[in-house]
């Protein structure tokens, strides 16, 4: 299995968002899209097109993604955790899925979606 190339990113953070659309067009991915709630990520993963994700535990709001964390276990495409501190609880479902600390590298988030493939 080769290592996902088109990813959905769940991130609420604009700048961050962009930062890691940077960092994918640097490392040769797809932005297959980017959402900052749960409803926008649904729907995305809906539309298709995604063969992997980014996945930012903590949206605004207090809003959880552990639906969308379900919707892509379901769906077959693995992705990413992104998370900012050592207070996130990992849904027990999703423990197995890699983790990519904030802040972020450029080599951390290759390193992350190589571990997918």
């Amino acid at each position: 299995m080769t290592s996902p190339a088109r990813i959905l990113l769940v991130e609420d953070e604009p700048l961050i968002a962009m930062m890691l659309e940077d960092f994918l067009d640097m490392l040769g991915r797809t932005v297959a899209g980017t959402a900052d709630s749960v409803a926008s990520a649904v729907s995305a993963i809906d539309q298709g097109g995604i063969d992997g994700a980014i996945l930012d535990v903590h949206l605004r709001g207090g809003e959880k993604s552990w639906p969308v964390a379900d919707k892509l276990a379901a769906a077959g495409i693995p992705f990413v955790l992104a998370t900012g501190g050592s207070g996130d609880t990992i849904e027990p479902a999703h423990r197995d899925r890699p983790v990519l600390s904030k802040p972020f590298t450029m080599d951390a988030v290759e390193q992350a979606l190589n571990d997918l493939g």
